[in-house]
């Protein structure tokens, strides 16, 4: 997709909150949008999404997309599981796949228990799993996600964070704003700036404002490749549609031949993916903690674990209380 002398402001002689925005969105990426309160993200994310129209300038190339907005509206006449399967359908969804897939996310972020209940009945965190799910159930080409974290607990966060990994494992494209700088630290394929009204390209590499170390723990996958076998390529190396690795996979040799991978521990089941669906496939001969040497860089631990096809570590994550935090306003709603 590509957005070529795109502008936005509301109404006639309103100021411009985007001008003259230059920007490809490729295939199979993750693009991280930051700047500050009131510079113009949501509005950049809306334009994306295809939820806004450019007031010049023009968008090609747009892929089906799915949108979790800044501001979720709770007070809906739906259950959980009635409002997923709805919009399931919307996005072309036979209704009964649509009611599988519904059950399922509603599982996946530890909300089943409530997808008889009411919308307006919901907790402020339950509500957010469900803006979260109605965007990943229909595995869409393109998915938006703004500040989609904020109001989630730490396990919902973290499936959130795989199943980031797995949309730009897939071929899928994420954007996404969010206030902590810590995110996906590391992950993102490129990085811009919303400032004075224009969209500004950033090292997507370089730190961030604040602690900006990938947290949390570290898997290393230990894979052997068959005869012809090629590495996935990274996600601006690999051809559209083909297997590929998340952003920050960290690659070196293992013994007898095979290569070690060491990845957030949120992005092993997309890495796993990725080597199980290349054609030939690699074999996984194990999938163990990773552990931090005194250089601090990630190595494998000692342990070896039993060789597994198709499978990856199990997520042991505890979840933690629901957060409650008062969203920080963007800029002003569509008149």
């Amino acid at each position: 997709m590509r957005l070529d002398g795109v502008g936005r402001r509301y109404g006639v002689r309103g100021p411009w909150v985007l001008r003259e925005v230059q920007l490809d969105v490729p295939v199979a990426a993750l693009l991280r949008i930051e700047g500050a309160n009131g510079s113009g993200k949501s509005t950049l994310l809306r334009l994306l999404a295809g939820i806004d129209r450019p007031s010049a300038g023009r968008i090609t190339g747009r892929r089906r997309s799915a949108y979790v907005p800044e501001r979720f509206p709770v007070a809906l006449p739906f259950t959980a599981v009635g409002y997923l399967t709805h919009l399931g359908r919307i996005h072309g969804l036979r209704g009964p796949e649509a009611a599988r897939r519904a059950t399922e996310w509603l599982d996946r972020f530890g909300a089943a228990g409530h997808a008889r209940t009411p919308m307006a009945e919901l907790s402020m965190g339950t509500s957010q799993k469900v803006a979260v799910a109605q965007a990943l159930l229909a595995e869409p080409g393109l998915l938006v996600l703004d500040e989609a974290w904020t109001g989630l607990d730490r396990s919902a966060r973290e499936v959130l964070d795989r199943a980031v990994a797995e949309r730009v494992a897939d071929g899928g494209t994420v954007v996404f704003v969010d206030h902590d700088p810590r995110r996906l630290a590391g992950a993102a394929d490129a990085r811009y700036r919303v400032e004075d009204g224009r969209v500004l390209a950033q090292d997507a590499h370089a730190p961030t404002a604040g602690p900006v170390a990938v947290s949390g723990p570290r898997m290393t996958i230990e894979a052997e490749g068959a005869p012809g076998s090629v590495l996935p390529a990274g996600p601006d190396r690999a051809p559209a549609g083909a297997p590929q690795l998340p952003g920050g996979t960290e690659i070196s040799p293992g013994p007898d031949g095979t290569t070690l991978l060491t990845v957030p521990a949120v992005h092993s089941d997309a890495v796993l993916r990725a080597l199980l669906t290349a054609r030939p496939p690699w074999h996984i001969r194990a999938v163990t903690a990773a552990r931090e040497s005194d250089d601090g860089a990630a190595s494998g631990t000692a342990t070896s674990g039993t060789a597994v096809s198709g499978t990856s570590a199990p997520d042991t994550a505890a979840p933690g209380a629901e957060d409650h935090p008062t969203p920080a306003p963007d800029e002003a709603p569509l008149p």
